[in-house]
């Protein structure tokens, strides 16, 4: 990675660090969340975090098992082309009868 690469990440992740300290400060009122086993009272923006990042973690899943799928069949479709590769070279092998 190229030094400016580098500084230009940096600045995107120094951006959105800053961008979610404001959105702190603007968003720090108590949500309570009521679930089956109890309540918990967290500020706006940590709940805010909170689903983002659970989104995000179930999107990655969901493109994960995706990958591992398509891996799998590129590999049974690689196990194919290697196998008609074979035969193909079988019969290129065998000698040309003439016909009669």
């Amino acid at each position: 990675m190229t030094i400016v690469a580098r500084f230009l990440l940096l600045l995107a992740v120094l951006a959105v660090f800053l961008l979610g300290l404001l959105f702190h400060a603007r968003n720090g009122h108590p949500v309570t969340l009521d679930y089956y086993l109890g309540t918990v009272e967290l500020p706006l923006s940590l709940f805010s975090v909170l689903l983002l990042l659970s989104g995000a973690l179930l999107g990655i899943l969901a493109t994960l098992l995706m990958v591992l799928r398509l891996r799998r069949e590129n590999r049974r479709l690689r196990r194919r082309l290697e196998e008609s590769a074979k035969e193909v070279e079988n019969l290129r092998a065998l000698p040309i009868k003439d016909a009669p």
